[in-house]
């Protein structure tokens, strides 16, 4: 999975039951308004489209402004099928791609796994998406809980993860949840230089309800 940057995420709500998944569909139509109950699960190949649907659509809303609109445009659903497809058939270790869905569809994802800076027992999520059509039912807080819950049975004790600096909405969710947050930094990417932020939970603990 292509390197990227946490997107907008949901104001914490609804309690997210975790359940078996729902059927797979062939297409998504993200026009439709989601069902509830959302369940969360563990991704497979057979997910990649849907997931590159999701997340060309939850770029797409949530990056005008912050990233060009050229390269936004540019984002095709058959190459990032391929990146997820790839990345799902042969997973690095100890990496993790949780989606959330409705009764039809796919709505969010998130997917990490160890942190890049390599310290010592930290885990990074490097993604979390959730479609606006899906914001305000808890999901973003669920797929937080259950990836820091997957990186703790694999041994992470505390997580981090990086988000645009002027992505405030999903600033301000990651410091709901107690994330604790770097100094900005700039970095490489769409378009040229991005500044991020970085959120860390030096006790992975706070998140699982362990």
């Amino acid at each position: 999975v292509a390197r990227v940057r946490p997107a907008r995420s949901v104001t914490p709500g609804r309690r997210v039951e975790t359940l078996e998944p729902p059927p797979a569909t062939s297409k998504l139509c993200l026009s439709e308004e989601p069902h509830l109950p959302h369940v969360i699960f563990p991704a497979g190949p057979d997910d990649a489209e849907d997931l590159a649907r999701v997340h060309i659509a939850a770029w797409r809303e949530t990056y005008p402004g912050l990233l060009p609109d050229s390269y936004l445009a540019r984002m095709s659903v058959p190459v990032y099928t391929r990146r997820f497809r790839a990345g799902l058939l042969r997973p690095r270790e100890q990496e993790a791609t949780l989606v959330a869905a409705d009764r039809s569809r796919l709505v969010g994802y998130a997917s990490g796994g160890p942190s890049r800076s390599q310290r010592p027992g930290e885990a990074e999520v490097m993604t979390l998406y959730v479609l606006k059509a899906a914001q305000g039912h808890g999901l973003g807080r669920g797929l937080m809980a259950g990836m820091a819950r997957v990186f703790a049975a694999n041994g992470a004790t505390s997580l981090m993860l990086s988000v645009l600096r002027d992505n405030i909405p999903a600033r301000r969710f990651y410091e709901h949840l107690g994330g604790l947050a770097d100094a900005p930094r700039r970095e490489p990417g769409p378009g040229g230089v991005t500044h991020e932020v970085s959120y860390r939970w030096p006790d992975i603990r706070s998140l699982t309800g362990g």
